[in-house]
C-alpha cells in the first residue's frame, strides 16, 4: 500500500480538480462578498474599516492569496484546499489506528468533497475553510500539543465562530492541557486583535461581525426551526447512509465516548442559528468521516454492502458535472450568477476608469465581475436594511431598525457613479425608494441599462 500512496492522493486531487473545474464558470453565493472584498482590499481600502464584512478576517486574506481572481485560479485553489483536508485526515487516522483506516478517510472525504451539494462543496467558503484546522486541531489534541492545537484554533476561530464547536472537541481528547490550548488561541488571536487596532478595524470588526452575527443567528428563518432542523439532517444522513452506518458501527463496537461526544458536539454546531444550510454540515462531515473510516475497517466483507450506498450521491449529484461539462450552463441553481454577468458586461461597456460602484441588493459578485471600485463601505444592502441575505428575496422584515437608519444616512452622503440594484424586481417591499434617507439621494441616478432581475444606474 506504501508505494501506492502518492498515486492514491495524486489521482484523488486529479478528481477533486475535475469535478471544480466544472464550476469554472460559476461564482457561488458564498465566494462574492469575500472576493469582492478581497478586491477592495487590493484598492488600499482596510477590512471592516473601509469594507463591511460580516465574517471573520482570514475568509477575506484567503482570496487575497489568489489576487482576488474568480475561475479557474479559484477552483484550482479549491481542489488544493480539499486535498489538504483529505491528508490530514489521512495523518490523523493512520495515526490513530494504521495507514489502512487513513487511506479510508481521506477517499471518504475527498468523496464527499465531490459528491455532495454543489453549492455546499464547491464554494470556497467559511464552512469549508474550517474543515482543514478542525481536524488538524483535534488531531494535534489527540497527540497531547496543546499549545499548538490551540494556535490552530485560533486559526479556525479567524475563519469562523463555530470553531467553538472545534474547541470544546479539543478538550475531549486532551482535558489537561486546557491552559497551553489556552495560551496558543490567545497567542494567534493576539496578533489578529493587534493588527486590527492597529488599523482602526476592531470596534468595527465587532460589530460586523459579532454584534450582526448575534442578530442573524438569534432569527431562525422558519416558523418551525426544529422540524426543520430533523427534516434537512435526516436528508442529510441519507445521503451520507454509508458514513453514518459504518461510524455507528465503529462506535458501538469500540466503546469509546470521546468520539460520539465529538460527533454530538459538532450536531449541536450544525444546530446553532437553526438554519441547517447544507454547507453547515462540514463541521458534522470532520468526525463522521474519521469515525467510518475505522468502521469500514472493521466492517470486514460486510464493507462492501456498505459501500455500495456511496452509489447514492454519486447517482444523485454525479450527472451534474457531466451537465456542466458538456457546456450547459442553463441552472436554475445559477440564473443569479448569469444575471449578474449580463449586467456587469453592460456597466463595463458604459463605464470609464475612475468610475465607482453601490450594489443595492446581495450581489456582491458584480464588483468582482464590473473590477469597479466601491463608492462606498457598504458592498450589499443587508447592513442597511437590516434583513440579511439568506431571507431577503422574499421577505422584509428587519432584525434591527435604528443602526440600519444610521447607515443609510452614511450612504446617502456618498456618491458612486453606478448603482446597480439587483433586489428590488425580486423583492419590491425592500425597493430603495421606500427609504426616505435613500430618495433624495436616489433621485440623482437615472436608468441607463437592465437585465431579467437587474437595473443599473448612473449618476447624474
Amino acid at each position: 500500500m506504501r508505494f501506492k500512496l502518492p498515486l492514491f492522493f495524486f489521482g484523488l486531487f486529479v478528481l477533486l480538480l475535475a469535478a471544480r473545474m466544472c464550476h469554472v464558470g460559476i461564482l457561488w453565493a458564498e465566494e462574492g462578498l469575500p472576493l469582492a472584498s478581497a478586491g477592495q482590499m487590493l484598492q488600499g481600502k482596510t477590512l471592516y474599516r473601509d469594507i463591511w464584512f460580516d465574517k471573520p478576517p482570514l475568509l477575506a486574506a484567503a482570496y487575497l492569496l489568489l489576487g482576488a481572481r474568480d475561475g479557474w485560479p479559484l477552483r484550482l485553489a479549491g481542489a488544493l484546499y480539499a486535498l489538504l483536508a483529505c491528508w490530514i485526515a489521512y495523518r490523523f487516522a493512520r495515526e490513530v489506528w494504521s495507514q489502512r483506516e487513513g487511506v479510508w478517510a481521506a477517499g471518504l472525504l475527498g468523496f464527499f468533497l465531490i459528491f455532495d451539494l454543489p453549492s455546499g462543496v464547491i464554494p470556497v467558503a467559511s464552512d469549508l475553510l474550517l474543515l482543514a484546522p478542525h481536524l488538524a486541531a483535534v488531531w494535534l489534541a489527540w497527540k497531547r500539543r496543546p499549545f499548538w492545537c490551540g494556535a490552530v484554533q485560533g486559526i479556525a476561530f479567524l475563519i469562523s465562530p463555530k470553531a467553538v464547536f472545534v474547541g470544546a472537541a479539543c478538550l475531549l481528547f486532551d482535558f489537561g492541557g486546557v491552559w497551553l490550548m489556552a495560551a496558543g488561541f490567545a497567542a494567534v488571536s493576539g496578533v489578529a486583535a493587534a493588527w486590527l487596532a492597529a488599523s482602526g478595524a476592531l470596534v468595527p470588526f465587532w460589530d460586523e461581525v459579532f454584534r450582526w452575527g448575534r442578530l442573524y443567528a438569534a432569527a431562525p428563518l422558519t416558523e418551525s426551526p426544529l422540524r426543520n432542523g430533523v427534516l434537512r439532517t435526516l436528508n442529510w444522513a441519507g445521503f451520507h447512509v454509508a458514513l453514518v452506518i459504518a461510524a455507528i458501527w465503529f462506535l458501538w463496537r469500540s466503546k469509546t465516548w470521546q468520539w460520539a461526544a465529538w460527533c454530538a458536539l459538532c450536531l449541536i454546531g450544525v444546530a446553532a442559528g437553526w438554519r441547517f444550510f447544507p454547507r453547515y454540515y462540514f463541521l458534522l462531515l470532520a468526525p463522521i468521516t474519521l469515525a467510518a473510516a475505522r468502521g469500514f475497517a472493521l466492517l470486514g466483507r460486510k464493507r462492501d454492502f456498505v459501500a455500495l450506498l456511496l452509489l447514492i450521491p454519486a447517482t444523485r449529484f454525479g450527472p451534474r458535472y457531466v451537465y456542466l461539462a458538456t457546456g450547459h450552463a442553463e441552472w436554475a441553481d445559477t440564473a443569479m450568477d448569469r444575471d449578474s454577468r449580463r449586467a456587469a458586461a453592460l456597466t463595463r461597456q458604459l463605464s470609464h476608469p475612475g468610475d465607482t460602484l453601490f450594489v443595492w441588493g446581495f450581489r456582491p459578485e458584480l464588483y468582482v465581475y464590473t473590477h469597479l471600485v466601491a463608492g462606498t463601505r457598504f458592498l450589499d444592502s443587508q447592513p442597511l436594511t437590516g434583513v440579511p441575505a439568506d431571507r431577503h428575496l422574499t421577505q422584509s422584515e428587519p432584525l434591527e431598525t435604528t443602526a440600519a437608519h444610521v447607515r443609510r444616512e452614511e450612504l446617502a452622503r456618498s456618491n458612486p457613479t453606478f448603482l446597480i440594484d439587483g433586489l428590488s424586481l425580486y423583492n419590491p417591499h425592500l425597493a430603495i425608494a421606500r427609504y426616505p434617507e435613500l430618495r433624495a439621494w436616489s433621485a440623482h441616478y437615472r436608468e441607463v441599462a437592465r437585465t431579467t432581475g437587474t437595473i443599473i444606474y448612473r449618476r447624474e
